[in-house]
């Protein structure tokens, strides 16, 4: 385990991390230290514990928000596919279509050289 030290409000905090994730560690640091020092900026000196409640509050509000946007996305994201799927039935129905009526096209092209010429249509 690898061991970071942290700052928040001033406060050197020593913490345990996985290898090769103090970077990640120390960054999630640095925003949660920006929401304690935005609400010090906002409300003045109120105590610590509060400012890193309030600070842990905004932290969930914004996950709160981030996840129903994501969930909205995978319902929207999954209807797209869904009317992708269909047209794309739709698409080959339609392929299949042309494909027999050009069968049928060339077969009355073909006897209509066949009676033109004089020679057997060739299927």
């Amino acid at each position: 385990m690898a061991q970071v030290t942290v700052l928040i409000d001033g406060k050197a905090y020593r913490m345990a991390c996985e290898e090769g994730q103090e970077d990640h560690l120390t960054d999630l640091a640095s925003g949660f230290d920006r929401y304690v020092g935005h609400l010090k900026s906002q409300f003045g000196e109120i105590g610590d514990l509060r400012l890193t409640v309030m600070a842990g509050i905004m932290v969930m509000d914004e996950l709160s928000e981030i996840t129903r946007r994501l969930g909205a996305l995978e319902v929207e994201a999954e209807e797209l596919r869904r009317g992708r799927e269909s047209v794309m039935a739709g698409v080959s129905r339609d392929e299949e279509a042309i494909a027999q009526a050009l069968g049928e096209l060339t077969n009355q092209i073909q006897g209509m050289t066949a009676k033109l010429t004089g020679r057997p249509a060739v299927n």
